[in-house]
C-alpha cells in the first residue's frame, strides 16, 4: 500500500511537470528568439530614414558605420541598379543573393539560415525611386537562444524537486496509513493466538481510528464475555457444593455397611470432580464486574433470606443447631439479583455446617443502614486463625475440599453494589461474616467491628496481626 501511494504520487507529479515544465520552456525558447529578431528589426529600421535621402554609396557606408550594428560589422545593406546605373552593396552580405531577391519580391522581412551558424533578417526598405533596398542584420545564435538554456535548467530543477517532494509525502502519508494498519493487524494475530491483553493505538487517519476503537471494544467484549462464562461456570459449580454438603451429612446416619460406604464414596468423588471443574473454570480468569447485579434486578433481602433459611433448617434441627434469624420481618429491597443473592447465603451458611461442629448455633441478622443494608451471618464456633487466607481469592491446589470460592462469590455480590465483605469476630464467640450491599453505589463499608475488609481485590487487616498457613483452628478455610 505504501509503495503503491508512492508510485501513484510519482505517476501524477510526472505527468503535470511534462505538462506544464515542456510548454513553458518552449515558450521561453519563442520569446528569446522574438526579442532578438525584434531588435534587429529596430536596428534595421535606423538605416531607413538615409535610404529615402540617398543611395551614395560614401554616404551609405558613413550611415552604416554609425549605427550599433554597422559598428559591429553586422549589417549590410543591398540597393538594387538605379536608371541602369550599378547596384550599391554595402557591407557584403550573410544570406545570399536568391535571399535577398526573394525579400525584395515579397515586400516583407525574412530570416534566413546562415552557413556557420546564426540567422540573417532581411528587412525591405523602399527607395525614393520606388524601388526596394534590403537591409541585411546579422543574428549570432548565442541571441537567439540568450537565456533558454538557464530557463531549461530552471525548469527542471523545480520538476526535480516536486517529483521528490511528491514522492517524499506520499511516503510519510503511506507510513501514516500503513503502520496502523499493521498495528491493527498485529493486534488481531495477537488476539487471535489468546493475547487477551492486546490492543490497538488510537491514531491515525479517522477510518483507521475507528477501526481501531471497535477492535478494542470487541477485544474487550470478549475478555468479558469470557471472564463470564468463567465464572458462571465456577459459580454454578460452586452450588452445587450446597446440595452435596447435605448429601455428605445425611451419609453420615446410613450406619455402616456396603451400600453406604459406596455412596459415601460416590458423594466424596463427586464433591472432588466438582471441585476440579471448579479450578479448571476459574484458572488465569481476568477479574469483571458481577453479571446480573444491578438495580433493575434487585429483590427483597429479607424473603431470599427467610427462603434460605427454611432450606438449611432441615439439616440445622438435624445437627441440633440454633438457628436465630433477626431483621427479616419487613421488606429490605437490594439491588441484587435474587439468584445471586441466595447463591452468597448458600455460600456462608455452607461454610458454617461444613466448618463447625454439630450443635454450634448460629445466627443471620439484616440491618438497613440507609445508604446500604448489612447481612451479618455469625456462628459460635472456634474461629477462624487467619482471615486473610480464608478471604484469598481462589484456591492454588494446596487446600483439599476447598475452592476458595464461597467468600468470593459473597465479595462479588457486594462489590457489584459498591459494597464490601468483613471477617472478624462475632458476639456468639466464632466468625462472623459482615456483608455491605450499597443502596447508591457508594461504599457502604464504614465503622463496625474489626477484621479484614475485602473490597477491589485489596485487603486490610485490622485488629489481627497476620500468620502464615491456609488453615484456622477447626474452622478451617472458608469457602
Amino acid at each position: 500500500m505504501r509503495w503503491a501511494l508512492v508510485k501513484v504520487c510519482l505517476a501524477v507529479t510526472a505527468m503535470v511537470v511534462v505538462a506544464f515544465a515542456v510548454p513553458l520552456g518552449l515558450v521561453v525558447q519563442e520569446m528569446a528568439s522574438d526579442r532578438a529578431f525584434s531588435n534587429a528589426e529596430r536596428q534595421a529600421a535606423t538605416i531607413g530614414p538615409t535610404l529615402s535621402i540617398t543611395t551614395d554609396p560614401v554616404q551609405l557606408s558613413k550611415a552604416v558605420e554609425s549605427t550599433q550594428m554597422g559598428a559591429a560589422r553586422r549589417m549590410a545593406v543591398h540597393v538594387p541598379a538605379i536608371g541602369g546605373g550599378t547596384p550599391v552593396e554595402i557591407g557584403g552580405g550573410w544570406a545570399g543573393e536568391q535571399a535577398v531577391a526573394a525579400t525584395r519580391r515579397l515586400g516583407r522581412a525574412t530570416t534566413a539560415s546562415v552557413a556557420g551558424g546564426g540567422s540573417a533578417l532581411l528587412q525591405p526598405t523602399a527607395l525614393g525611386s520606388g524601388d526596394i533596398a534590403v537591409v541585411e542584420i546579422f543574428v549570432p545564435e548565442n541571441e537567439v537562444s540568450n537565456g533558454v538554456t538557464t530557463a531549461w535548467a530552471i525548469l527542471a530543477g523545480v520538476a526535480l524537486a516536486l517529483i521528490v517532494g511528491s514522492v517524499a509525502v506520499a511516503d510519510r502519508l503511506g507510513v501514516r496509513l500503513v503502520r496502523p494498519a499493521e498495528r491493527l493487524a498485529d493486534a488481531a494475530h495477537q488476539l487471535g493466538e489468546g493475547k487477551l491483553g492486546a490492543r490497538v493505538p488510537e491514531a491515525g487517519p479517522k477510518e483507521l481510528r475507528s477501526a481501531a476503537v471497535a477492535f478494542n471494544a470487541m477485544a474487550d467484549q470478549v475478555v468479558e464475555l469470557l471472564a463470564n462464562e468463567r465464572e458462571l461456570a465456577a459459580d454454578l459449580s460452586h452450588r452445587l457444593r450446597t446440595p452435596l454438603t447435605v448429601l455428605r451429612l445425611n451419609t453420615a446416619s446410613l450406619g455402616d455397611g456396603p451400600a453406604a460406604e459406596q455412596t459415601r464414596a460416590a458423594v466424596e468423588q463427586l464433591e472432588r470432580e466438582v471441585d476440579t471443574i471448579i479450578r479448571t473454570a476459574r484458572e488465569q480468569r481476568p477479574a469483571t464486574g458481577l453479571a446480573g447485579a444491578g438495580v433493575n434486578a434487585g429483590c427483597d433481602a429479607s424473603e431470599v433470606i427467610r427462603d434460605r433459611m427454611a432450606f438449611w433448617s432441615a439439616l440445622a434441627e438435624d445437627e441440633g443447631r440454633e438457628v436465630r434469624l433477626a431483621g427479616v420481618d419487613r421488606t429490605v429491597r437490594i439491588p441484587v439479583a435474587r439468584p445471586e443473592l441466595a447463591a452468597a447465603l448458600d455460600a456462608m451458611l455452607g461454610n458454617v455446617f461444613r466448618h463447625t461442629p454439630e450443635g454450634t448455633p448460629f445466627a443471620v441478622d439484616v440491618h438497613d443502614a440507609g445508604d446500604a443494608v448489612i447481612v451479618l451471618v455469625s456462628d459460635a464456633g472456634p474461629g477462624i486463625d487467619d482471615p486473610d487466607a480464608a478471604l484469598r481469592r481462589g484456591n492454588d491446589g494446596a487446600r483439599d475440599g476447598s475452592t476458595g470460592l464461597g467468600l468470593d462469590i459473597v465479595r462479588r455480590v457486594a462489590e457489584s453494589t459498591g459494597g464490601d465483605v468483613r471477617l472478624g469476630r462475632s458476639v456468639l464467640g466464632g466468625t462472623e461474616v459482615r456483608v455491605w450491599i450499597g443502596l447508591d453505589g457508594r461504599d457502604g463499608g464504614r465503622g463496625g467491628a474489626g477484621g479484614v475488609r475485602v473490597r477491589g481485590g485489596r485487603r486490610k487487616r485490622r485488629g489481627q496481626a497476620k500468620r502464615p498457613g491456609d488453615k484456622g483452628g477447626n474452622q478451617g478455610q472458608a469457602k
